[in-house]
Formats: C-alpha cells, structure tokens, sequence
C-alpha cells in the first residue's frame, strides 16, 4: 500500500511547484508535481522525481513533517525549531522592548473545560472609549462609536470563520467552505479578489494592525478593528489615520482595541506556558481568534496551525518565505498555537487535510462561576 499526501512543506525545493509525496516501498519517496500555471490538473501529464529516503532530502522532509505532527499534537518545544529561530527568540527575550514584568504562574494544567472556561473569565473585549486621557481632552467620546464592539453584534453569531493570511491557503478550494459562514475575520491586507477559490469573499469584520493604513477600499462596507500594544508611544501613528477614517466614515464601525486587552492575551498564553514566552504582544491571528469566540458561538479557524499545505510562503497573496511567519520571532506564535491546539474540538483529520481548527465560542460554555 503506497502512503500518498499533499505536500508544500518543501517550497525551498521549488516554489513553483505543487507536490504530492507517495512514499514507495525499499526506502524510497516518489514526488509528483504540477507546474503552477496548471490550474486543472485532471488533463495534465504530472513530471515526477524518485528520491532515496536516506539521503539529505529526506532528512530535511522528515523534520518538516515531524514540526507538523508534533504542531498537531502539541507536542513541539521551542528547542526543536531551527537554530535560527532559537536564536532569536532569545534576542527577543533579553531585548523586552515592551518592558514586560510578569509575576505569575507558568505552564498551569487545565483541562479542556478547565481552559476554555479561564478564557471567557478573563477575556472582556475593551476598545477606546474616549473617556480616559489623553482622549477625552480631544472630544473622542463624541468620535469613537456610540456602541461597544459587543453591542454592536449583540445578535450573536453561531458560526464564524478566522481566516488567516498564510500561504497554505493557496490550492485550499475552502472559499466556499468559509463563506458559508455567518461571519468572517480577515487581517490586514489581504484581499479576497483573484483569490475567491480558496478563501472566499465575504468580510464582516477585518482587524488591522497599526502599520495597515486606512484609507485603502479593501477596508470598506465592514467592520474595522485595529491595534497597538500601547498607545502612549504607538509603533505607528493610527491615531491620524482613524481621526480622519471617522471624519469621513463616521457611519462605519471602527474601533481601537485598548492596550489593556492586547497584554491580558499575552498574560493568558504566559499562564499557560511552561516556557518564558516573547515578551512581545500577540499576533493578530490570535487576537482575532479570541475576539471572534467572544462574538460567535462556534469559531473555524483556518490555516492557523498549519495542514499538510504546510510552506515558508508567509501569506498566500505575496512572494515571501520564512519560517518564522509559522512559527514565530517576534511574536509567540509558537506558543500561540499549542494554546490553540489545545482548544481544539475538530477531527485531527480536519486540522491534517483542511488546516481548521474547530472551537468553541464563550457563549456556548456552561462554566462555574
């Protein structure tokens, strides 16, 4: 019996190229491949190359595909990820731009319940209100909507779909999948158009980070939601950029998400953490997966932890590779995703083929109180 799987976790192989692994009997792995121009493979003649299992290729196979396994299972360290990517997550760890004191407990085992039910307790949504300063000496209580965040999708969702940017994405086919939805997050800037197939065209709510400018049309008819991790001294000036989104939109919903919110997240991954995590802020991808369990009663995730699509390809929509856009530097996206993996309800054949993770939304958990 051949074992056959798709396969992008060796794009540094050949970018262009969209391989199927058939591992053959006597040591030996069999990679299949269309070029990328091939969009309907059903009539094309695939090229092919047999490759020794025991040589440097397959070594370099083998730890790709056991990262994975172990993402799957929850069961990767950060001293099995490149050396590289260990060193700097101690550059980042010795630098603590962010001055970072945490003082509590490290690596707490909960259950399942036990985990989920900690999240809704200490997860409360807060955005700018305008009444604190320098904000409300501004007059940003007339200038930040009326109704929170909350408020506003006080008809709760049942099923929301998180759609990262990763570039395991392309080839998915999942836009139908994931437009089937009632809702759907995106991040930033990453367009749906040209790339319907496999993520989808619906957006209801897109968060952005304060790099993201936002006068873009991407970011119309929507609601808007961005960040930074402390708004004193911003990493980029969003506050000129959403004064005047306001002033010219005031009708659209837009809000900042309070600096507070951002580090409570990062309090909650350290908490759950054994090891001493970036003290940096969480990626979007996990603060809008957070966000979307606070809004929604069942939340997919896609592309998160990665499937067998697994690449270096950091979003689907531009030409880049690293690994750290998997598997984090300055951010805890490492660490990130085994709390998620943790969470996760869905088959594990769902997260292997699919790269969805199925979870719960706080409103759909009975907790102690």
């Amino acid at each position: 019996t051949l074992k056959i799987a798709p396969l992008q976790v060796f794009p540094y192989c050949c970018h262009s190229l969209f391989p199927l692994l058939v591992f053959l009997p006597s040591g030996f792995a069999l990679l299949v491949f269309w070029s990328s121009s091939d969009q309907d493979k059903s009539n094309k003649v695939p090229s092919y190359c047999v490759y020794s299992q025991s040589g440097s290729w397959s070594s370099t196979l083998r730890r790709s595909l056991e990262i994975l396994q172990r993402l799957w299972t929850g069961n990767l360290t950060a001293g099995m990820l490149s050396p590289r990517l260990q060193k700097v997550l101690k550059i980042q760890l010795s630098s603590n731009k962010h001055q970072v004191v945490y003082r509590g407990p490290r690596g707490a085992r909960r259950s399942t319940l036990q985990l989920y039910c900690d999240l809704k307790q200490r997860t409360r949504i807060r955005t700018l209100d305008g009444t604190e300063e320098p904000f409300s000496g501004l007059g940003w209580d007339r200038l930040v909507p009326s109704l929170t965040l909350e408020e506003l999708r006080r008809s709760q969702y049942q099923s929301c779909a998180v759609v990262t940017s990763a570039g395991a994405l392309l080839n998915s086919s999942l836009g139908v999948e994931i437009d089937s939805h009632d809702a759907v997050l995106r991040f930033n800037a990453a367009p749906t158009k040209g790339f319907e197939r496999d993520v989808g065209n619906k957006t209801t709510i897109r968060i952005i980070n304060s790099q993201v400018e936002a006068p873009s049309s991407l970011y119309q008819d929507m609601t808007l939601v961005v960040w930074d991790p402390w708004f004193q001294k911003p990493d980029f000036d969003l506050f000129s950029a959403y004064v005047e989104r306001r002033r010219v939109r005031p009708e659209q919903p837009f809000y900042i998400l309070h600096p507070e919110f951002i580090w409570t997240l990062w309090d909650l991954i350290q908490n759950n953490t054994e090891d001493p995590i970036q003290p940096n802020p969480p990626s979007s991808g996990f603060i809008g997966i957070l966000l979307m369990m606070s809004l929604c009663r069942e939340v997919s995730v896609y592309e998160f932890i990665p499937s067998l699509r697994r690449t270096d390809l950091c979003h689907y929509h531009e030409r880049y590779y690293d690994a750290a856009c998997t598997l984090g530097a300055y951010h805890p996206l490492l660490y990130e995703k085994l709390l998620i993996q943790r969470l996760n309800e869905g088959e594990g054949g769902e997260l292997r083929r699919r790269g969805r993770v199925t979870l719960r939304g706080f409103s759909s958990l009975q907790c102690r109180t």
